[in-house]
């Protein structure tokens, strides 16, 4: 007789699957869950993205090993694009909506940006998904070619965050500032910095970002 497993219990299964880097487990628990009824967004926002942020905190406080957040990443893609992304709903609200998200220039960091683009996934926005080390004029050429509405620039140290500034007058100077919701985010970004470079959502969280941008688009 099979032993029974509940929801929360699979959760926290997932959630330790990818702390500790296990795609095998986490793609099995991740597939459960939704067997089991749990909505795709719920997976994302109270499983994944927590058990990133959780891995995060361990390697700044050194407890991991950049190797070990790195697996920890890959358990979150492989669940995301293999198990969870195929299955998003095509009534999700803000479906159809286009985003470009990148890491600016002189930054590799991803690991903010790849939470935050599964997060907006989920929600049915299209991400365009730049990579690191965005030069301004790369997000200016995506906007220029495509109808874009939400742009999402990250930067993890205090050193490249002036690229995001950057960015803005790159946007503005091409007559293109004020057809997108811009988002900076980061560790480092406060309020003070998103008001002072004329942003319009402050993205140190990923969860807050989200909702502030869905009530400027209109959307619930």
């Amino acid at each position: 007789m099979g032993c029974y497993v509940s929801i929360e219990g699979l959760k926290e299964k997932l959630y330790r699957a990818v702390i500790e880097g296990d795609p095998e487990r986490a793609l099995s628990y991740a597939q459960e869950l939704l067997t089991s009824g749990l909505d795709v967004r719920q997976i994302v926002s109270e499983v994944l993205a927590p058990a990133m942020r959780a891995a995060g905190e361990m390697y700044e406080k050194g407890e991991y090993f950049i190797a070990d957040l790195i697996a920890s990443a890959e358990a979150f893609k492989q669940v995301f694009d293999n198990i969870l992304k195929p299955t998003l709903a095509s009534s999700a609200v803000s479906k159809g909506v286009v985003a470009v998200f990148g890491t600016v220039r002189g930054d590799i960091h991803e690991l903010g940006k790849n939470i935050a683009k599964a997060l907006f996934e989920a929600e049915g926005f299209e991400v365009i998904d730049l990579g690191v080390d965005v030069p301004p004029e790369k997000f200016a050429e995506v906007i220029e070619s495509r109808e874009v509405k939400v742009v999402g620039l990250s930067a993890l140290m205090t050193t490249t965050m002036i690229e995001q500034e950057k960015v803005i007058e790159e946007l503005k100077r091409r007559g293109l500032r004020e057809k997108v919701i811009i988002i900076a985010g980061g560790a480092p970004v406060t309020e003070e910095w998103v008001k002072k470079i004329g942003a319009d959502v402050c993205g140190d969280d990923a969860f807050r970002a989200l909702k502030k941008v869905k009530e400027l688009l209109g959307v619930t």
